[in-house]
């Protein structure tokens, strides 16, 4: 019998209300996670991969945000109905989270060894002096030199790369069974990039956490990621291993997003661009969301919602009326 899965999401819907009335950001996505499992989340700016990790964590602010529907199963516990001490309980301790920019996460006004002891203290109980042993651990872990030294220091005294290891290392002081990275590696440049994600692969490894990474660059998730879910104005459009959606993508807004990598095999003049925008969140009502910006759009795209159809041999999923025919299933 398999293992259950850390986190199960099913039909999980999340909006926002406006002047304007419901706008859904997040519209009836299913997924999940196993342990030990890397999943990459891509997209654009807009698609919805931010706010299904504020969801996942209950972070999303009310008002103007709500989850209307659906289940977050975390080892088998629905989170949409857990109480707000519940999620404290959670939160950091068995699900953790980095975010985009560490220098808006970290407090200006504490040090680095007070804000690393903090979650141990409340979540493990453990004493000040066991605190600070297993944080001055957990720095050399990720790889910071003088972690004892970094203790003493403020965020403003550390760079952006030690800034984001620390938070790293923050997320996995509770050894939590499931980390969410929203764009951990965006502000940084492409070594301490590489460097990060590796290092997130090696704890992952270490640790057998599982890891939900977001992020909108596919190199990213063709480094580290084992499967990837393709998000487009809150819908999830594909979904596949990292080896097939690489070889062979099924959705045509996938295939702009592997179009849209510069190839240093090939000199262009001119890199590809997806043309349009991603549509504004709720504007579009009916019909497929990828229409407008397709390349092979035709009648029916334009009446018609298409489903996810599942290729049987490989559990190659896609939402697109490419796939309605033979030894594709509608689900």
């Amino acid at each position: 019998m398999a293992e259950a899965p850390v986190l199960d999401v099913k039909q999980l819907k999340t909006s926002f209300f406006s002047t304007d009335g419901e706008v859904p950001a997040v519209d009836e996505i299913s997924f999940s996670i196993r342990k030990g499992e890397i999943l990459g989340i891509v997209g654009e700016s807009g698609c919805g991969k931010s706010v299904t990790s504020l969801s996942i964590m209950k972070l999303i602010p009310q008002p103007p945000g709500k989850i209307t529907g659906g289940e977050i199963l975390f080892n088998g516990e629905d989170l949409v109905n857990a109480s707000e001490k519940r999620m404290r309980q959670i939160r950091g301790n068995d699900v953790a989270m980095i975010f985009q920019e560490p220098m808006t996460s970290l407090n200006p006004l504490f040090t680095i060894g007070e804000q690393l002891t903090e979650a141990l203290k409340i979540h493990k109980k453990m004493s000040k002096r066991s605190a600070f042993v297993q944080a001055v651990e957990m720095l050399k872990l990720v790889g910071l030199p003088r972690a004892e030294q970094i203790m003493k220091e403020y965020p403003h005294q550390l760079s952006g790369g030690m800034r984001q290891r620390v938070m790293i290392g923050m997320a996995l002081s509770c050894h939590p069974r499931l980390l969410i990275a929203d764009e951990p590696t965006t502000a940084l440049d492409v070594t301490i990039q590489a460097q990060i994600l590796a290092l997130m692969k090696d704890l992952n490894e270490k640790l057998e956490t599982a890891i939900m990474l977001i992020t909108h660059d596919l190199g990213v998730v063709a480094e580290v990621c084992e499967r990837v879910i393709v998000m487009y104005a809150g819908k999830i459009v594909e979904e596949a291993s990292v080896e097939t959606i690489f070889k062979n993508p099924k959705h045509p807004y996938t295939l702009g997003l592997l179009q849209s990598i510069p190839d240093i095999r090939n000199k262009q003049e001119r890199l590809y661009s997806i043309p349009g925008n991603v549509p504004k969140p709720g504007s579009i009502t009916h019909g497929c969301r990828f229409a407008a910006r397709c390349p092979f759009v035709h009648d029916r795209c334009l009446a018609e919602d298409p489903p996810l159809y599942k290729l049987e041999e490989t559990g190659h999923t896609a939402r697109c009326f490419l796939l309605d025919k033979e030894g594709v299933s509608n689900g």
